[in-house]
């Protein structure tokens, strides 16, 4: 339930719509000076009442801003309104989604723990599980997500946590949520769902078993391709007390002795997150990179509704072309995952399709060579279309056999479709498809 103050006017005990959270969550009109958009405070540090004051701030007995790698007003802004659109209590945002993901699981594994996951996953994803936190000692097993009881099959007596996204990148699978969810809660750890590719406004993991999301907000919510940054947001339902867990139960030795569940409750993880792993290794959201994601946020749900309009219709383009051999979107009735996008995204599968063309690993190349102004890049989420064969770029460091595990097939061309004419980016892939031949 969210209140705030509108010009003032307080208005609460509503449950407001998503397009007024996507406007207003987690700011008011500046009190000072009355201003409708959210200032920019860039200052690194903020300045203490007292003594007492100051003492209060590092106990973690008053809430208030110490140090911009902490906390900071414009980001907290952003924190509060990415925990409003996913249904969550709390939030902390990152410089980017990877550090999100780092942060959320640095915050609960340490060495000798176990990691379940999807296999198909974000190449940067793959290599921080396989190689990066195997060096710390956290270890993984990856599964294969279309039957929800591969997860259940890996867990081990040390298994801390289940993480997936909610569709994978780039094979654009779609997990039964609930049902890992419910394997998770069985288990007694936290699900762990990185939303990136779908956003809040399609999917909300949190209604459907999930614990905690995390989103390289670089992509739909600042959505133009101008913007790093990242962000946790916990449900504040999962219970840290169950025995698994004792950095959440017990005296924290990075932080003078604060028992994070005890104190804090429904958000212990947010403030765990915060204090033990945002301010020890660094990787801070800048205000005003929150601030440029909050102009992104704002019309979300706008953009979104377009996204899966013009994707949806470049799918059923392609999968009528003769010279295209398969097409992957699950907004398609003929696709797998068809089903499960209905249930979980009704308002759309998303803006990320993928298709081979007949010709193989060169004419891929020739396509998305011949492309005049759908960019040839690595990201999605962008207001403009993009293309990127991922087997020789976002996963290129898998080995052929992680690629197929990780849904990625070498004939693979990914689309991210944007919000251009539609007539136009049929124009464009049509032209380019004839050039490919």
């Amino acid at each position: 339930m969210l209140e705030f103050i509108l010009w003032g006017t307080r208005m609460a005990d509503r449950q407001f719509g998503f397009e007024t959270l996507a406007l207003h969550a987690g700011q008011i009109p500046d009190a000072a000076t009355g201003a409708r958009a959210l200032p920019i405070y860039q200052t690194t540090s903020f300045v203490f009442d007292s003594a007492d004051h100051a003492a209060s701030l590092f106990n973690l007995q008053t809430f208030g801003n110490v140090y911009t790698r902490l906390s900071n007003p414009t980001t907290a802004a952003f924190e509060e309104r990415c925990a409003a659109l996913e249904n969550g209590r709390a939030a902390v945002a990152t410089a980017s989604g990877q550090a999100a993901e780092m942060v959320a699981l640095l915050n609960i594994l340490e060495a000798g723990d176990h990691i379940v996951s999807s296999s198909k996953l974000y190449g940067g994803t793959h290599t921080m599980f396989n190689v990066n936190f195997k060096k710390l000692g956290i270890d993984a097993t990856l599964v294969d997500p279309d039957d929800p009881e591969n997860f259940r099959r890996a867990i081990k007596p040390n298994t801390k946590v289940i993480f997936s996204e909610t569709l994978g990148n780039p094979a654009i699978n779609m997990v039964d949520l609930e049902a890992v969810g419910k394997i998770a809660r069985e288990a007694g750890v936290p699900f762990i769902v990185d939303n990136t590719a779908a956003s809040p406004y399609l999917c909300q993991p949190l209604r459907h078993g999930a614990d905690i999301v995390v989103h390289s907000a670089t992509k739909f919510l600042g959505g133009h391709g101008t913007t790093m940054g990242g962000v946790v947001v916990e449900s504040g339902k999962f219970n840290w007390g169950n025995g698994k867990f004792k950095s959440m139960t017990e005296p924290s030795q990075g932080y003078h002795g604060v028992r994070f569940f005890e104190t804090f409750g429904d958000f212990a993880f947010t403030m765990k997150a915060r204090m033990e792993v945002l301010r020890v290794f660094g990787p801070t959201l800048a205000p005003f990179n929150a601030w440029q994601l909050l102009q992104g946020i704002e019309t979300l749900p706008v953009r979104m509704e377009r996204h899966c309009a013009n994707a949806m219709a470049v799918a059923q383009f392609l999968e009528a072309h003769p010279q295209v051999a398969w097409v992957n979107y699950p907004g398609l009735k003929s696709n797998r995952y068809h089903a499960l996008v209905n249930r979980y995204m009704p308002k759309g599968a998303g803006a990320l399709l993928s298709f081979g063309i007949k010709g193989g690993f060169a004419s891929g190349v020739k396509f998305i060579e011949s492309l005049q102004f759908i960019s040839h890049l690595a990201n999605i989420g962008d207001a403009k279309s993009l293309v990127i064969h991922p087997a020789s770029t976002t996963h290129r460091q898998l080995s052929e056999e992680d690629q197929v595990k990780a849904g990625v097939p070498p004939d693979m061309v990914r689309l991210s479709i944007g919000l251009e004419t539609l007539d136009d980016i049929v124009w464009d892939i049509e032209q380019a498809l004839a050039a490919a031949i």
